[in-house]
């Protein structure tokens, strides 16, 4: 069982930077596909950035291409969103997921593929 743990979020102007946590428990965050997710408000979960285990294969949703970035540090066992050139319609509540992957270079956006999830943290971008 891995528990996941959101930090970094809060009320920012537009044209403003965030830099999102997620802090992993357990020995096996090495063997983990980390993603991010976002719920706006009145809106379904979609993805914005997921990271393979090894940290070589990234992949964005278009929307955030260019302005976030996603990294680990397995030897910390923290995934981050670093968030630049935040827009309103970032808004919502972040969630970072974790799924088990036997491949060091395997990253996934679809969120069936994530077996653990954090409760997330909420983001406002004013305008």
């Amino acid at each position: 069982q891995v528990q996941l743990v959101e930090s970094g979020g809060g009320l920012v102007q537009a044209g403003g930077s965030l830099r999102l946590s997620c802090a992993a428990s357990g020995p096996t965050f090495s063997t983990y596909v980390m993603g991010w997710f976002l719920q706006a408000p009145g809106k379904e979960r979609e993805f914005v950035a997921t990271i393979s285990r090894s940290g070589d294969t990234i992949n964005y949703a278009d929307t955030v291409k260019g302005r976030f970035a996603i990294s680990r540090d397995n030897t910390k066992n923290t995934a981050y969103l670093q968030m630049n050139s935040l827009k309103p319609e970032d808004t919502g509540d972040y969630y970072c997921a974790a799924g088990y992957s036997r491949y060091n270079s395997y990253a996934s956006s679809a969120a069936n593929r994530y077996d653990y999830w954090g409760r997330g943290t909420q983001v406002t971008v004013s305008s």
